[in-house]
């Protein structure tokens, strides 16, 4: 994975390319912990001048996963704890930040100008994010960034993989053809999860060593590689049940 500071460069990067085209951005994220993660992102390098200035709108469950965050700074990481707590600014509440409030605001931000749209869900499989999607797919000059993972089977995996045409159900409850025109870009680096050679470098220091691992978080053909070289390479009995799968650990 790329380190942090890659990672937020690259966003910025991609924002900057699509506002200086008069395009606006949509980030799909999950309401707990990315959104939050992006809104400081774009609050700092904003501040600093790095990221051009331009509305942000904010809809779905972030605004109440964002309360309680702000409710427990001393939870956060140092950079953002030091700011609420010892310098009274509230990235979470920047200026440069709009709360949507109710869906009927979403066709002025539609039709408006550049702009940056942060609403769930990440993965494209519901929420505010579907409504901005199929309203601005069409525009070559917008553009959709993922920050989180797509699981596969998800309208985000496909449009990820490069689907130039999506079928959605609209709220009428009828199937529509989206055509995807407008750029589609993957930012990694900011996964809340540790990657392969940490996981590993985590196992190799366990003390004493590890006799039974089962891997149970991840896609399916990942796990299993993942525990066919733990056994191969440590002797360590590794295994990735099936879904429904009983294991007896005693």
């Amino acid at each position: 994975m790329p380190s942090r500071m890659e990672a937020e460069k690259r966003l910025v990067a991609v924002l900057n390319e699509t506002l200086d085209g008069g395009g606006k951005a949509i980030i799909p994220v999950p309401a707990v912990g990315r959104a939050q993660e992006i809104m400081l992102v774009i609050d700092e390098y904003m501040r600093r001048g790095e990221l051009k200035e331009t509305p942000v709108f904010i809809e779905g469950m972030i605004s109440e996963s964002t309360t309680i965050h702000m409710a427990y700074p001393e939870y956060l990481s140092r950079e953002a704890r030091n700011k609420i707590i010892n310098e009274g600014i509230n990235p979470f509440e920047s200026e440069y930040f709009t709360i949507v409030e109710h869906p009927s605001a979403r066709s002025e931000i539609i039709e408006g100008g550049p702009c940056i749209i942060l609403a769930t869900s990440g993965m494209l499989e519901g929420g505010p994010v579907i409504d901005y999607f199929q309203n601005l797919a069409h525009d070559e000059r917008n553009s959709l960034i993922f920050v989180s993972y797509q699981i596969e089977g998800t309208l985000g995996r496909r449009i990820q993989k490069g689907s130039r045409e999506v079928s959605i159900i609209d709220e009428d409850g009828k199937i529509r053809i989206i055509k995807v025109g407008l750029k589609v870009h993957t930012v990694e680096g900011f996964s809340g999860h540790s990657d392969r050679r940490q996981i590993i470098n985590y196992l190799r220091r366990i003390a004493p060593k590890a006799e039974n691992i089962i891997v149970c978080h991840g896609e399916k053909s990942k796990c299993i590689a993942l525990a066919d070289f733990l056994r191969r390479r440590y002797g360590i009995n590794a295994m990735a049940p099936d879904i429904l799968e009983t294991i007896k650990l005693r």
